[in-house]
């Protein structure tokens, strides 16, 4: 390769940089950055490519953030390091001395803190040609800053950004005319990202939900992070001119909340992403869906025996395909229009036992459940994040029968 083809890789709006810088604010594995950095070198971790890292990743986003995860970095500059001198190539001095840096003040007792929560950013990105989404900023990306947790699996789960949440949040900026001008309600909200997108693409309600306490703290800070103002149960927003959109945040245990409570919500789409693992919460889940969606079905039943505009028929399938029918429709994105109520639950299956079980629960509830992850199959807007298999993630739409 030549050093000007290089240089034109090296942009940081271009691929693969962008893939790198994008991978490295969304903490990727850095296995995984050492094979983006070895492509921005067309085979190796040139100087070029070092400079990069240097100028874009470590002080750039630094001076931006204002809070890099240190042992990251460091576990990140000790694997580039040794990349480049397996090469026999020359490390740059300012990698060297960072590195030496996090050798004196970081302790093994840091490194080990896998319970702590962090700062990083996950980045949607537009391909060529996206001009027909009108989710795609004019940028053709769009980068969420997320305090969330490290560790997935132990105590923190609320806190942690799982796969079916960025699969729905792909969903949601993919398919924005599904989710525009509609009111939308997310149960198990965690750190807040698919409201984050739905507010990007203009839902005209976003309520958020949680039943943890600190995790719908953490979720309102991530709102503030993304510009959006928080309204609460617990008081009202406050007019902010720097902010883009208002979300609503409850505090809502499933296994306490009352009817009542779900009356006035009244959501045309209700989403969950990964929230059927526990089969403990599954009849909690249920009737919570139970109550929205009966609810939404007996305020708009018509005298003709429509639900929102849409015929029941026989099948089971007529009202998910009239619903789907819609984002081919433009009539349909017209504001004021009223379409059927439905449910889009993103999960990875993880125990057949389980799934089975809230199937079973939701035909107890007179609750019809369809497969659609090839209807919706969403762009892939994160094709640097390899630790993202989006393959494993099913979306599934439940309505009433």
């Amino acid at each position: 390769m030549t050093a000007t083809a290089e240089h034109d890789l090296l942009h940081p709006s271009t691929p693969p940089c962008l893939h790198l810088l994008s991978a490295f604010l969304a903490m990727e594995p850095t296995d995984s950055l050492i094979a983006l950095a070895r492509e921005c070198g067309g085979g190796r971790v040139t100087e070029r490519v070092q400079r990069f890292i240097w100028d874009h990743c470590m002080v750039e986003c630094s001076t931006q953030a204002g809070k890099l995860h240190a042992p990251y970095l460091k576990k990140f500059l000790k694997k580039l390091i040794a990349e480049v001198e397996l090469n026999c190539g020359d490390v740059l001095d300012e990698l060297y001395e960072h590195y030496a840096h996090f050798m004196t003040s970081l302790k093994d007792s840091d490194l080990e803190r896998d319970n702590a929560r962090v700062f990083k950013s996950i980045s949607f990105l537009f391909p060529d040609g996206c001009l027909e989404l009108t989710s795609c900023p004019e940028s053709r990306k769009l980068m969420v800053p997320l305090h969330c947790s490290l560790n997935m699996l132990e105590g923190d789960t609320g806190c942690s950004v799982w796969p079916s949440s960025l699969y729905l949040s792909e969903c949601i900026l993919s398919f924005p005319d599904l989710f525009t001008n509609k009111s939308c309600f997310e149960v198990g909200s965690g750190v807040g990202l698919v409201g984050i997108c739905l507010a990007h693409v203009k839902a005209s309600k976003v309520i958020l939900s949680d039943g943890d306490l600190s995790t719908l703290a953490n979720m309102m800070v991530n709102l503030e992070l993304n510009h959006i103002s928080v309204e609460t149960n617990m008081s009202e927003t406050t007019e902010d001119p720097y902010m883009v959109k208002t979300v609503k945040c409850l505090h809502l245990p499933w296994e306490s909340v009352s009817e009542s409570e779900l009356q006035n919500l009244k959501p045309d789409i209700i989403l969950g992403a990964d929230v059927i693992y526990d089969p403990i919460c599954l009849p909690h889940l249920v009737r919570i869906l139970a109550l929205l969606l009966n609810q939404m079905k007996l305020e708009s039943k018509g005298a003709d025996g429509s639900v929102n505009g849409y015929c029941q028929g026989n099948g089971n399938g007529d009202k998910f395909d009239a619903f789907l029918a819609k984002r081919t429709d433009n009539s349909a994105t017209n504001a004021g229009s009223k379409k059927g109520s439905m449910a889009f639950i993103a999960t990875v299956i993880r125990t057949i036992d389980t799934f089975d079980k809230f199937c079973a629960l939701l035909d107890s509830a007179n609750l019809i459940i369809k497969d659609v992850t090839e209807t919706l199959r969403p762009s892939n807007l994160l094709p640097y994040m390899q630790s993202y298999d989006r393959t494993a993630v099913r979306l599934f739409a439940i309505s009433c029968k």
